[in-house]
């Protein structure tokens, strides 16, 4: 799968908005446009090395998954023994772990329908935070 085929099935799914800056494509549901359900990077820039993208054709696809998605995914792992350059590998986000995004770079094989799943895993839990946003406002 590559990046304009990520970007085509993201742009498929309902209410998606894409925005770019810094180096990166953000794809949002609706106009709130304040955490993207996914991003791609296909270049290193000043702040983000760690997966040296400057190779040619290699991209990484982040993708903000739910708390149970992610612990069974990557279960327990030592951020310091993680090589962020790896192919085809779901890993932890480097920076957003913690907000449970993943991460993968040039995803293939049996990787594309898993990452298909997540990506829409990750637009219908920014569409529910969308709804509840607009229900409370």
């Amino acid at each position: 799968m590559n990046q304009t085929q990520v970007e085509a099935f993201v742009s498929s799914l309902e209410n998606v908005q894409r925005e770019e800056n810094f180096g990166y494509a953000f794809f949002f549901v609706g106009e709130d446009h304040r955490v993207p359900f996914i991003s791609i990077s296909d270049s290193d820039n000043d702040y983000d090395t760690v997966s040296n993208l400057n190779r040619e054709g290699v991209f990484r696809l982040n993708i903000g998954v739910g708390r149970e998605t992610f612990k069974a995914l990557l279960g327990d792992y030592d951020p310091a023994a993680i090589d962020y350059s790896l192919l085809n590998t779901f890993l932890p986000h480097p920076e957003y772990a913690k907000q449970h995004f993943v991460c993968i770079l040039n995803p293939s094989g049996d990787n594309v329908e898993t990452t298909k799943k997540l990506i829409v895993e990750a637009h219908d839990l920014a569409a529910s935070r969308l709804q509840r946003r607009s229900g409370s406002e």
